[in-house]
């Protein structure tokens, strides 16, 4: 991802290959339709870094003068004075411009990124609940925390190799290892998909790969140099423009733009009218730097909601601060070279990064500052928060222990469903006296409580296991209990992303999330196994189902705050009742011939959610939901006489 100075030969192609990584990284960054595949760029990148550094490292210790210190400190000095810059900017600029939640996630992402671990933080927040990737500021170091984890890694690993083998072993044991992770790395991807993307352990094998090239190079002449070039390049351009981010990541495919970079570095063509044209080099020379600016840069145009036409805006600031990060910061010169371990600790970027981390953890921990927006603002971004626990996550234990409000001996409602069943579980809880009873919930996100039900997000979720026992659990001890079962049905039948558009249509979708057997009918196997899932439960339990929750087509939460803080003219935020009937029209036809069949009950909350027009997303200002679909603790109080008319059927 970044540049490493070399005291050999400048290798005026590999310089070239970054221009051609970074180029289809901001392509792919601005408009993924222009060039589907340009996240293989950051794979390039990946073998660069690993040829450049293995040859420094190498050829030290043939030498006998590498010094890992120093090393280190040189990769410091080379990365993160550029880094520290850009999350100091973004650090005054959240300051003005960003809601108190998004200031604060900025503040941890900042910590994580100057420490090299926001690859780590980036997985950890991948899945159900992740927010947008165009609302995390500095998520594209997610590759930078890769690299520098493997810098930390690999340079200790071959020098205690050094101390016990011969340099031809251990050669032979990088390529070993380069084969056995790429093994390991498509194995990962569809096992893990969401650590197999962002972890050092499926990625490590693009680096060193890049080592194995510097281990091993060949000797070419004329036409062969540039028929390996060239065959590299058609490499690299057809991952760019055939691969899309629809595949599953790295895994097999990967080794398309690794080896296309790999025999770009092979063949060694440094007089290439490709890589060696005027523009490349300049490009390639503030590869790191366009890297670094380019992504905040796309945040911004979707943050803010500009205009399609900044994306080409967007291309000339990233140039532009590029070459200005390139010319004031990354060409200062910092020392290396101490005479004592201890002196080390005077590098100023080291300086610099304990100041950056320092800042973007206050930030995260005063919750953004929270204190300087004004009251509306506080109170709109954090209903954001303002949820209840009572939802479990797709891939806990099934028989995990269910969430119970109020009194556990003396149980009157369970709520069954995903994420909407938990949404509105302490709504239940407000409709009974707590102190005496209780309401046990079974939510867990993802799933629609179905019998024989899978999801595929991703990964195979289970949901099949946790239904069948919550159905064992309620028939042997919760038998008379009333039952709320609650579902985002039609945005799980349908393959529904967030937010749902208000013209969308219900069609059969082309990527289907739930699992059916085989030569079965998709509808008639949902709508079957939803109603003997309804009528199992009404044979012993007086069962009720909640009709679906309206869905804003925005984060109501954030939208409300922004309009606050720009001082623009706030109207309470609403989405068409038409388009929320026309969206849930399969399903709501499918609880009213369910509920006839089973003697169940239907609770409409459009009653209550909704007026002749519209669907509520907001009440003086203040959000009912947490996001576009969940309602907050304070929204769902809103279904509290809908629950308690349950008391009087």
């Amino acid at each position: 991802m970044n540049n490493i100075n070399m005291k050999t030969k400048f290798r005026k192609d590999i310089n070239g290959l970054r221009a051609i990584a970074v180029i289809a990284v901001v392509i792919f960054h601005f408009n993924a339709d222009w060039l589907p595949g340009g996240f293989a760029g950051v794979d390039v990148f990946f073998v660069i870094s690993g040829f450049l550094m293995t040859s420094i490292i190498f050829r030290g210790l043939e030498q006998g003068n590498f010094s890992i210190l120093k090393f280190y400190v040189s990769r410091a000095n080379r990365i993160i004075p550029a880094l520290a810059i850009l999350c100091l900017v973004l650090i005054v600029f959240g300051w003005f411009y960003l809601t108190p939640l998004d200031y604060q996630l900025l503040g941890k992402h900042v910590s994580s990124s100057i420490g090299f671990i926001s690859n780590i933080v980036y997985w950890s927040e991948s899945g159900y609940f992740d927010a947008s990737s165009n609302e995390k500021w500095l998520l594209h170091t997610w590759s930078l925390s890769v690299e520098w984890q493997f810098y930390i890694i690999f340079p200790a690993v071959l020098v205690v190799l050094s101390k016990f083998l011969f340099f031809k072993t251990i050669k032979a044991l990088v390529l070993f290892g380069t084969v056995l992770g790429f093994i390991f790395c498509v194995f990962a991807t569809y096992k893990w998909p969401d650590p197999a993307y962002y972890l050092l352990p499926t990625r490590a094998w693009e680096m060193m790969i890049g080592g194995v090239v510097y281990f091993y190079p060949i000797t070419l002449r004329g036409k062969s140099k540039k028929l390996l070039e060239l065959l590299g390049l058609s490499l690299i351009i057809s991952s760019y423009v055939f691969i899309s981010k629809e595949n599953l990541w790295p895994g097999y495919l990967a080794i398309i733009p690794v080896l296309g970079a790999v025999l770009i570095i092979l063949a060694h063509q440094n007089d290439s009218i490709v890589t060696g044209n005027p523009i490349f080099q300049k490009l390639g020379t503030w590869s790191y730097s366009i890297y670094l600016w380019h992504w905040p840069i796309v945040v911004s145009i979707y943050y803010f909601d500009l205009p399609f036409e900044f994306i080409y805006f967007g291309f000339i600031l990233s140039i532009l601060f590029g070459f200005l990060s390139y010319r004031f910061i990354e060409r200062i010169v910092f020392i290396n070279d101490f005479t004592e371990n201890i002196s080390y600790f005077r590098c100023k970027p080291i300086s610099l990064f304990l100041i950056v981390c320092f800042l973007g953890a206050i930030v995260y921990f005063s919750q953004g500052f929270i204190f300087h927006y004004s009251k509306s603002v506080q109170v709109a971004s954090l209903e954001a928060l303002n949820s209840n626990k009572t939802t479990m996550n797709p891939l806990d234990k099934f028989d995990r222990p269910p969430f119970v409000l109020g009194d556990s001996d003396n149980i009157k409602f369970i709520v069954v469903g995903d994420s909407h069943a938990g949404a509105i579980t302490s709504a239940v809880a407000e409709s009974i006296d707590l102190s005496t009873e209780g309401v046990i919930s079974f939510a867990r996100a993802s799933c629609p409580f179905i019998i024989d039900m899978d999801v595929y997000m991703k990964v195979l979720v289970k949901c099949s296991k946790s239904t069948s026992h919550t159905m064992i659990t309620i028939d042997k001890y919760y038998p008379d209990i009333p039952v709320i079962w609650v579902g985002r049905f039609s945005a799980r039948i349908f393959n529904f992303d967030r937010p749902i558009p208000l013209n969308v249509k219900a069609v059969e979708p082309v990527d289907k999330v739930i699992i059916i057997p085989k030569e079965a009918d998709y509808f008639d196997y949902i709508s079957s196994q939803f109603e003997k899932t309804i009528c199992t439960i009404n044979s012993t339990n007086p069962t009720y189902i909640l009709s679906p929750i309206p869905e804003m087509q925005i984060n109501v939460p954030k939208f409300i705050s922004k309009q606050l803080m720009m001082n623009k003219n706030v109207i309470d935020v609403s989405s068409s009742l038409e388009s929320h009937l026309r969206i849930n029209e399969f399903v709501n036809q499918l609880y009213l011939n369910t509920a006839v069949k089973c003697g169940a009950t239907i609770l409409n909350v459009n009653s209550f959610l909704c007026d002749d027009s519209d669907c509520f997303g907001s009440v003086a200002n203040r959000p009912i939901y947490i996001d576009q679909d969940h309602l907050s603790e304070f929204g769902n109080k809103l279904l509290v006489p809908l629950f308690k008319e349950i008391n009087n059927m």
